[in-house]
């Protein structure tokens, strides 16, 4: 499996991205990032490009994978809506329209959120915004699109791209896995439910936490 991987200098990307270095069907990952991870591998190829809007659709270097793992993305916090509509929106759109042009068999797999917004019309503006992204990349020609929602994630040992408050909150996994397990996931789960999208399929196109953990352990 030859897999495209953003956001790998970030929490969930990186988590990702450990995962397919622990995978012995994934034997090429290209990380598209606007900066280096430091992460050596003899699979692992870095793309450093600044803006994603800046990719033309005869890129070669993102032609012949069998997979796109985006985990890029920013908070909404103390953003307004025009600058987040253009970094959530147009710029996976446009990333993910460069791809479906080179690699029409793609399994797309876009990491949006617990409580994104399919009808687009809610009160929250992140999860109206995150809900159009979903809905569009599916009318795109890939093989399939998945939208994976997860929530509260546990990273995976040896991160080192971890938000700075994470350290204080990560403890909460093991009481919410008691109290409210629909609500928390393992980022290895989130990993490995990604390459099983790939390999076997889903029967939904989006998943929610549960629908994570069921494909990670099938």
């Amino acid at each position: 499996m030859k897999v495209i991987l953003t956001g790998t200098t970030g929490m969930v990307g990186e988590g990702v991205l450990l995962e397919c270095f622990e995978h012995s069907s994934v034997n090429k990952i290209l990380s598209v990032s606007r900066k280096p991870t430091g992460r050596i591998d003899p699979r692992f190829k870095e793309y450093i490009v600044p803006d994603f809007m800046d990719l033309e659709n005869d890129d070669e270097t993102l032609k012949g994978y069998d997979a796109c793992f985006y985990c890029a993305g920013v908070s909404s916090v103390g953003m307004d809506e025009a600058t987040y509509r253009r970094i959530t929106y147009e710029t996976t759109m446009h990333f993910a329209r460069v791809l479906s042009n080179q690699n029409p068999d793609m399994t797309f797999v876009y990491v949006t959120g617990a409580g994104t917004d399919s009808s687009e019309q809610g009160r929250l503006m992140w999860a109206r915004i995150k809900g159009k992204t979903e809905n569009d990349l599916a009318q795109l020609p890939f093989k399939a699109v998945y939208n994976f929602r997860p929530a509260f994630m546990k990273s995976t040992p040896g991160q080192q791209h971890l938000p700075s408050f994470y350290k204080y909150v990560e403890w909460l996994y093991h009481v919410l896995k008691i109290v409210y397990p629909k609500g928390v996931c393992t980022l290895q789960q989130v990993g490995l439910a990604m390459i099983k999208s790939v390999q076997k399929g889903y029967h939904k196109h989006v998943l929610e936490v549960s629908d994570i953990k069921t494909l990670a352990d099938s």
